[in-house]
This record gives C-alpha cells, structure tokens and sequence, in this order.
C-alpha cells in the first residue's frame, strides 16, 4: 500500500534546492499538497514539473477549511497554507512533511504524524537504487549550506557521515 505524504512547501523546495525531486517522488510514496498551498505557493515556482513527477493537488471539504482556520486561531505563526497543508493530513489520517516547528508542534498536539526533510532523506537512502550515495551527499549539502537552511547541523553532519560510509562501503 502506498503511503500518502501531505507536504509543505519548505520540504518541496528543499528537495529541489538539493536535486532530490525526482528521487523522492520514485518512492513508493504518494505526495500530496491542499490545493490552496498549491495556489498560493507552488504553481508559480515550478507547479508544472511538481505535478509531472506526480504531486497531487487535494481539495478541503467545508469541515477541512473551518479546521484550517481554526489551527491559524490557535497557532498564528503558522500560514493559510501551512494550516490547509495540516488539515488535509488530519482529514486523511495521514503523515504530515514539513520542515516548520510551529506546524510540527501543532501536528504533534492533533495526533497528526509528522516527519521533516531529514526523515525523507532517510526513507531515499534505505530504499537501494534511488539515488546513489554521491548524489545524497551532494543534495544535503546543498541543502544545509543555503541560507535559509534551518536544519538541526548534528543531524545533518549525522547523515552525510552515514552516507560517506555508503560511498566508502561500495568502493571496497
């Protein structure tokens, strides 16, 4: 069974800014955006190609957007998007991506599952034949070395070591 991701803008844009796209999407994963982020936040910035690897654009019901409107109540940090991107993961019982602490705290509180880039990184690595070793140490990289990079650095240097040993292991 396919599992069903529902993700925020910052985790689509990371894996861009790193060239994991097209690895994350060869999961066996389906990733999905309400359809207001994908408004507001995704079409303009490359929506065309996000939809071509397979992100699938989800509508609220009414009792999804009171919901939505209710979490900004609650946590005003979080965007509009940010509270749709939550209110689809609660509506559909499934796992929440983002990178945003407000809106992980807000998920942790909903009894949402909620994950962040790093946990994806993880799931491309273990899954053999995605992207090899290389490319993940290239991606991360990218990553955490952008300005607006806002992952944790042990974590970080934690997982370009694991992926270092990958490349060592396959050289020997």
């Amino acid at each position: 069974m396919t599992r069903v991701l529902i993700s925020d803008t910052s985790i689509l844009v990371d894996l861009e800014r790193g060239a994991l796209l097209k690895a994350a999407f060869q999961l066996e994963m389906e990733f999905t955006v309400p359809d207001l982020l994908y408004e507001e936040e995704l079409r303009d910035f490359n929506g065309e190609e996000l939809c071509g690897h397979g992100l699938l654009i989800r509508e609220l019901d009414g009792n999804g957007v009171e919901r939505a409107f209710a979490y900004r109540e609650r946590q005003p940090l979080l965007s509009l998007a940010d509270a749709f991107a939550l209110s689809l993961a609660k509506d559909q019982d499934t796992t929440l991506l983002t990178g945003d602490a407000a809106l992980r705290s807000l998920a942790e509180d909903e009894t949402v599952d909620c994950h962040g880039l790093l946990w994806l990184l993880d799931q491309i690595f273990e899954t053999n034949g995605i992207v090899a070793p290389e490319q993940l140490v290239s991606g991360l990289t990218a990553i955490f070395d952008h300005p607006r990079c806002r992952l944790p650095r042990a974590e970080v240097l934690r997982r370009l070591k694991r992926y270092a040993e990958a490349i060592a292991a396959d050289d020997d």
